[in-house]
């Protein structure tokens, strides 16, 4: 069977029309980890409530797209509008008691210039009057932020971005700081999850293979310090990922270690007999040897074929164009 084999190769050898010689030398080849990651906004702000009540209007639903100050959710509390009605009675009030002040002001003014009253009973009446306008002025301000507490009941997204959740329906109860909704805007990134034992390889530039056959590509835009868990967490910036979901795993190659390897052409290998065969020239002329090739380095044109073994350094390989 050997001499099967060993005549086929030589007459493989012998039928090359035009080749070349290629002398080994070893090559940096980058060791590749297969992780997942998850597709995550850069920015995730809950759009919260600023009053207690009830949500009486709630315009948006997850999945929808927002822009930042537009209208989510209005919430009411009836309380105000009593507050407010019994501020307006008390207005009326003192706008009534003001006039008659002002009416009896106006009458002192004119039995002062005749002498008839005293300029202590004047002053009284004028201090009635500004008392009377300085409540007035209370009671206004007190309606004021009432309004204000109404204008408070509106919702408003903090950001351009998407509705990724809404934790609360139409007639629910809330109180001030609660979430109506969570807004995830600033476009989006991967955030990955890596053993320890790799964080050490990566580095902030790095370029990663995403869906692990190289066809889109990120760069490793950041590493954080903390390690929890026995894991650390990066972040890589991907040129038109699909952000439909938010939450997606996608599998990414990372880069965690470079090693020394034998690389040939695709062209220098051919098989008898279901056997691989380098040609090597040697001092007796071509020989072909047994190899057993290992992983393809780089696409296209130039990829390469890892030599796992058969192989040395300095072999000089022949490589057939025909």
């Amino acid at each position: 069977m050997r001499a099967i084999v060993l005549s086929l190769a030589m007459a493989s050898i012998g039928a090359m029309s035009h080749a070349e010689t290629l002398t080994l030398t070893p090559s940096s080849v980058t060791e590749w980890k297969s992780v997942f990651g998850q597709i995550e906004t850069k920015d995730r702000v809950p759009a919260r409530a600023r009053i207690a009540g009830t949500v009486d209007t709630l315009d948006v639903s997850e999945g929808d797209k927002v822009t930042a100050g537009q209208l989510l959710a209005t919430i009411t509390d009836t309380k105000i509008d009593f507050q407010i009605s019994a501020l307006d009675a008390r207005i009326e009030a003192v706008a009534s008691r003001l006039e008659t002040a002002q009416t009896d002001l106006t009458r002192g003014e004119a039995l002062k210039e005749r002498g008839v009253i005293s300029n202590q009973r004047y002053d009284e009446l004028q201090t009635a009057v500004d008392v009377l306008r300085g409540e007035q002025s209370a009671i206004q301000a007190e309606r004021l932020v009432l309004e204000r507490q109404i204008e408070e009941g509106q919702v408003l997204a903090p950001e351009d971005g998407v509705v990724l959740d809404v934790p609360v329906s139409r007639g629910s109860v809330i109180n001030p700081g609660e979430s109506v909704a969570v807004i995830g805007g600033g476009g989006t990134y991967l955030r990955l999850s890596i053993p320890e034992r790799h964080a050490e390889a990566l580095h902030t530039g790095d370029t990663i293979e995403i869906d692990g056959d190289g066809a889109m590509t990120g760069t490793l835009a950041k590493v954080y310090p903390l390690i929890e868990g026995g894991r650390v967490e990066a972040d890589v910036d991907v040129q038109g990922l699909d952000a439909r979901f938010v939450g997606r795993r996608v599998q990414v190659r990372l880069p965690v270690a470079e090693r020394q390897a034998l690389l040939v052409p695709p062209t220098a290998l051919h098989q008898e007999a279901g056997l691989d065969f380098v040609t090597i020239e040697t001092a007796h002329g071509p020989v072909a040897q047994v190899v057993i090739p290992g992983d393809t380095v780089g696409q296209g044109d130039a990829a390469l074929v890892e030599i796992v073994t058969g192989l040395s350094a300095g072999a000089k390989v022949v490589i057939d164009h025909e």
